[in-house]
């Protein structure tokens, strides 16, 4: 989905699947990370996923910080905005209206490891929003213009901890004004709950696979504050919030 190559291993000692430790990630892999099938299977699988953003509130933490890390901002502002593993498009969708809603002239762009993924988001995505979106490796790409802020979303769980911290140090090179990371919190809670919400809801059959893993592979308060501080930034530097329903979000503001 959006991985660099070789950033998920296979599953880790014990079965992460029958009973996860919740000590350390997961590095069991993603269905949507390792197998191959075909557009519309592949369709209907971010379509599953952005029901999920919907009603798991996904989107609403990073609005929220891009309304205290615009304060002050003149409306009328044009605003560059990079999304990395944009998925569905849904997120920059929610941030173009946000925009319009502030007075603020977007100029956004996604970034997506998997061409279908940029394929469906383009088909999504009314061509008068002007969203541009992008096949690539986020560690390959170099804007071609200057970056406001960059924001990721339930991305950074399909890395390895050496590819956060790569990417930590990519945001803070690249964003001017500041970066934000939304993902999820690893805790059996989340777990276990989404398991049963998603057989039960009937969503595409990697949805139901993945979305445990996804928890599983994720994040503690504890491993941001190591990541940060071996990305060389004082963790004081950033600010890590828990959000409802188990969300962990990392923001830095310049």
């Amino acid at each position: 989905m959006t991985v660099p190559a070789g950033s998920t291993g296979g599953k880790p000692e014990g079965g992460a699947a029958a009973r996860p430790d919740f000590s350390r990630r997961s590095a069991e892999a993603e269905l949507m990370d390792v197998e191959e099938v075909g557009l519309d299977d592949f369709r209907a699988c971010l379509s599953d996923l952005a029901t999920v953003n919907t009603l798991t509130l996904t989107r609403l933490p990073t609005i929220a910080w891009l309304d205290r890390a615009t304060r002050g901002l003149a409306r009328g502002s044009r605003l560059a905005i990079v999304d990395v593993g944009s998925g569905h498009g849904d997120m920059l969708r929610r941030v173009h209206r946000w925009c319009r809603a502030r007075g603020f002239e977007p100029d956004l762009f996604g970034i997506d490891l998997n061409p279908w993924s940029t394929a469906t988001a383009r088909e999504a995505t009314p061509e008068a929003m002007g969203i541009e979106y992008r096949t690539g490796n986020v560690f390959d790409f170099e804007p071609e213009q200057a970056v406001d802020l960059v924001i990721s979303s339930q991305f950074t769980h399909h890395l390895s901890d050496v590819q956060v911290v790569t990417f930590i140090s990519w945001m803070e090179r690249v964003a001017r004004r500041g970066w934000f990371v939304s993902d999820l919190h690893r805790h059996p809670v989340p777990y276990h709950t989404f398991r049963l919400l998603a057989r039960a809801a009937r969503w595409h059959r990697f949805v139901q696979h993945d979305g445990p893993v996804s928890i599983a592979r994720s994040f503690r308060r504890e491993d941001w504050i190591r990541l940060v501080r071996e990305a060389g930034l004082d963790p004081s530097d950033v600010e890590i919030r828990w959000h409802v329903p188990f969300r962990l979000t990392v923001g830095r503001m310049r």
